[in-house]
């Protein structure tokens, strides 16, 4: 679907989500965060984004699509309008970032083993099993890892990991 070109250089919300592929809803959340200056409203009180707010969203695309969280662009952003140049704290951050992806990494290729290990004892116990017969393969997993009681999977996202350590603290 073609978009036409606005004769005013500003672009409404629908036009802007289309072009930087995103929905509306997108551009709201992007505004409230501080990610998206506050647009200015036509007569009929709908959005006109000026004509770089293109490039500030396929900006933020692209930085939460490497790692960036919405609370650190708004920082960046915040810092950069005001005409500082946060370009050193971008590469700290981005280098946090890369640390962080290699203990995931890591920590992966942990998990990824002793699944592998646990899929060959489990394929040997199943075949000592008889046909529709519990082996009691996750029990048989804990007895041999007793540490997996306390382990938080790596495939559990961020913000809840965060969570689930926090809780964890607390109750010891």
């Amino acid at each position: 679907m073609a978009v036409k070109k606005s004769t005013s250089g500003t672009l409404r919300s629908g036009e802007l989500a289309l072009l930087a592929g995103v929905s509306r809803d997108t551009l709201r959340h992007y505004e409230r965060q501080g990610l998206l200056p506050a647009p200015q409203r036509s007569a009929n009180g709908y959005r006109r984004y000026p004509s770089q707010a293109l490039a500030r969203v396929r900006l933020v695309r692209a930085a939460l699509g490497i790692g960036f969280t919405v609370e650190e662009l708004r920082e960046i952003f915040s810092s950069r309008d005001r005409g500082a140049a946060p370009c050193q704290r971008v590469h700290a951050l981005a280098v946090e970032k890369a640390v962080a992806l290699e203990l995931q990494i890591a920590e992966l290729q942990r998990l990824h083993s002793s699944l592998q290990a646990a899929i060959r004892s489990w394929s040997r116990t199943l075949r000592s099993t008889a046909p529709g017969g519990r082996a009691g393969l996750l029990e048989l997993f804990v007895a041999d890892h007793p540490e997996s009681v306390r382990a938080i999977s790596p495939l559990v996202s961020p913000g809840l990991k965060r969570k689930l350590e926090k809780k964890e603290g607390n109750t010891k």
